[in-house]
């Protein structure tokens, strides 16, 4: 099945789709969780944004998630004059795709006017006034959209309900002439330790988004893991099965060795590195014993707090 949704910075273009590689878009820059990095970005010092926008793209990041919520308070006046600087910092800094990533309208609709490319605007819920709101925009701006599967009712714990709210929202793109290829929907995923069917509802969720919805899919991965120890375990081990069952991207820490090998890995057994050349570049000093091998020069990553907001905060905390 060729579904590919492109999005693009002022110099690179790139396709997320069933037949290229997995899409890893970096989660790093975003204050929610972080209160150093909140009260950083108040004060105008930018020093770990940049911090995180280098490490993450030199650790393997397709694409990077640019968020600026640091405080709840009035956002709409605060938010968009903080997103844009942070977005046209970050689009300064490197040549990858962006996310921009809110869940005040008006800061989407700033960060937009500003962005270069075409970046992924995260997000819209199936909400009919976050619906009447985002998807103008999309449309306006000739973008891609992450569709959440909630909506006034909540989240679901029933996959049917989340399949059905991702249709709703794919239909009602359509009434704004917005394409399914254009939107990329986050089934959400329920953490394994708080529900025990978890990943197998996600596996069957995303099969169905494939085959009956024709989209491109995402989620914020860590979500599987929250509330267990040695997380980053479960999240590898995550990787491979989602993407065997279709999901064609992930909002994800991609300074995590651990993580981005499962990544790799999978794209050579899907037949999306050709020749395996990725792999062997990345892996060709490989030692036995070493834990995982980063991508060349990758530096690690620091912390590991959640740092989800808005529409997603609501959903559940990401690590």
């Amino acid at each position: 099945m060729t579904v590919r949704t492109i999005v693009a910075s002022a110099t690179r273009e790139i396709a997320i789709g069933f037949d290229q590689p997995f899409c890893v878009i970096g989660e790093r820059i975003n204050p929610t969780g972080r209160k150093k990095l909140a009260a950083e970005m108040v004060e105008g010092n930018f020093d770990t944004v940049i911090k995180d926008a280098l490490e993450q793209v030199a650790a393997g990041a397709t694409m990077l998630d640019v968020n600026a919520g640091v405080t709840a308070v009035d956002p709409n006046k605060t938010e968009p004059a903080l997103l844009v600087q942070t977005l046209e910092i970050v689009q300064g800094l490197v040549d990858v795709p962006l996310s921009i990533d809110s869940s005040v309208t008006a800061a989407i609709e700033a960060a937009l006017k500003v962005a270069k490319g075409r970046p992924l605007v995260n997000s819209v819920t199936g909400e009919v006034e976050k619906l009447e709101a985002i998807l103008p925009l999309c449309k306006k701006y000739d973008v891609p959209v992450v569709a959440i599967s909630n909506d006034e009712t909540g989240i679901s714990e029933d996959p049917d309900v989340r399949f059905e709210v991702a249709k709703k929202i794919v239909h009602h793109a359509a009434d704004y002439g917005i394409k399914p290829h254009d939107i990329v929907v986050d089934p959400l995923v329920m953490p394994i330790g708080a529900m025990g069917t978890a990943g197998l509802q996600v596996f069957a969720l995303l099969r169905r988004l494939r085959n009956e919805l024709g989209v491109n899919t995402t989620c914020g991965l860590s979500n599987i893991s929250f509330g267990l120890p040695h997380r980053h375990g479960i999240n590898a081990a995550f990787i491979p099965m989602v993407i065997a069952s279709g999901m064609t991207s992930a909002i994800m820490n991609p300074c995590r060795p651990q993580e981005m090998e499962m990544v790799r890995a999978a794209n050579v057994l899907a037949g999306t590195d050709p020749n395996c050349m990725t792999w062997i570049k990345t892996y060709k000093d490989f030692k036995p014993g070493d834990h995982a091998a980063p991508a060349p020069q990758a530096p690690a990553a620091s912390g590991d707090a959640p740092r989800r907001r808005g529409g997603r905060e609501a959903r559940m905390a990401r690590g």
